[in-house]
């Protein structure tokens, strides 16, 4: 018996020993951190984890003991939170924001724009950085020499605070998703829902007055699953019963480099957009999607009149489908015609949207890319977000001024050909 209490004893001295060497490392780091990194320690300090004893050898390892060594401290990626917040892991690996990473990788843009961009944390990379990577991945943006985008978490629970409260508030979602081509912030903000929720701040509504927030559509109930029906393209399958509709969306597909506009027949692409979840591909998926944002509309407004806005927004998106796939026949005949010489990089004598402004020379692609990315998108994204001057002056109008210019820029080069 006295053996055994000995030893007991001598376990729990060399824990508490242990323990306190743990504590005396931490308060090095906190110590050393204090005037390299002072916002870091700042944050850290009024975050929960500091309350919780996550200090920060939990995160980042204990290899990194001073100035020589700072390569060894481990930066944490997803896996690490998930050690703690499994379920929100989960959650997220199912979501949009996951595949945010893979899918900008996915892009022919991605690799002809300079690296600040991609790699470096600023242009698409900057918010595009969402996403659980492979070391592969990880190890490349390292030996490039950008370091710190390693983690997805840290784009809204900002590090080393971590706040759910700064998570949960629309402005973290508003870094991403605002300007050219997803101006979401800027609808909400000044849509009804956005004006609710900015004058219920300033107390001037009732606490229980309703004010939807991105959070409470998009992530209801703190569910990091995000999705919506219509993906980031505005574009679905299987294609519509409306024939028109139906030719409308074949073509732009054709413009997505999706199907070969040739043959019609889908191209390598097509496995892309399976891979990263980027558009919803069945009719299933699809009706999946609309009866959980029903279901949050449900919370607010009646059921049919809720189904009724979000089907003039499925309307809207037809008509804008009709105007864009004219623009896109009247660019693509004037390849056909040889008139646009084919860029190397394209796979097809064809209008490729997915290279973005870097169109071979070719303005009337970058006017035709304009109509899709920035004044498509506003269209039909300011109907979802109820916004009606976004939807008009900002969207709509814009299309039917880019139709325009594109034909009578088409008919200014064939002008300018006949005459040579």
């Amino acid at each position: 018996m006295k053996k055994k209490w000995i030893s007991a004893l001598g376990c729990s001295l060399a824990m508490i020993c242990f323990t306190a060497l743990a504590l005396a490392s931490e308060e090095a780091c906190i110590t050393c951190h204090r005037d390299i990194s002072p916002g870091q320690v700042a944050d850290w300090e009024s975050g929960k984890h500091s309350k919780e004893d996550v200090t920060c050898s939990v995160c980042h390892g204990d290899r990194h003991t001073g100035a020589k060594d700072a390569h060894l401290a481990q930066l944490p990626d997803e896996h690490v939170c998930a050690d703690c917040h499994e379920e929100a892991f989960d959650q997220f690996a199912k979501g949009k924001h996951n595949f945010g990473w893979t899918s900008m990788n996915a892009l022919p843009i991605t690799h002809v724009e300079p690296d600040e961009l991609m790699e470096g944390g600023r242009g698409c990379g900057g918010c595009h950085n969402m996403g659980i990577k492979s070391e592969a991945q990880k190890k490349e943006q390292r030996d490039k020499g950008y370091r710190y985008q390693n983690n997805s978490c840290d784009e809204c629970h900002t590090r080393h605070s971590f706040s759910k409260k700064e998570a949960l508030d629309p402005k973290a979602c508003q870094q991403c998703h605002m300007g050219y081509d997803h101006p979401q912030w800027e609808m909400w903000s000044s849509s009804k829902h956005g004006t609710r929720y900015f004058v219920k701040e300033k107390g001037k509504l009732p606490e229980n007055a309703a004010a939807p927030t991105c959070q409470f559509c998009h992530m209801p109930d703190g569910n990091h699953t995000n999705k919506t029906a219509w993906g980031f393209l505005g574009v679905r399958l299987p294609l519509p019963e409306d024939k028109q509709w139906a030719a409308d969306r074949v073509t732009i597909l054709k413009a997505l480099g999706v199907l070969n506009p040739e043959t019609g027949e889908p191209t390598a692409r097509l496995e892309v957009i399976k891979a990263v979840d980027l558009a919803r591909l069945t009719k299933e998926a699809w009706h999946t999607e609309r009866e959980n944002m029903i279901g949050r509309c449900k919370q607010c407004h009646s059921e049919a009149y809720a189904r009724e806005q979000l089907a003039m927004g499925d309307s809207i998106i037809q008509k804008t489908d009709h105007l864009l796939a004219e623009a896109i026949e009247t660019v693509a005949a004037l390849y056909q015609d040889g008139i646009i010489k084919k860029p190397e990089n394209y796979a097809f004598a064809y209008p490729d949207f997915l290279y973005f402004m870097q169109t071979g020379g070719s303005y009337i692609d970058q006017v035709l890319f304009q109509m899709y990315m920035k004044h498509r998108m506003r269209t039909y994204q300011a109907f979802f977000h109820v916004n009606p001057d976004y939807a008009y002056w900002y969207g709509w109008a814009m299309m039917v001024k880019d139709l325009a210019e594109i034909k009578e820029l088409a008919k200014a080069m064939r002008a300018t050909v006949k005459m040579e």
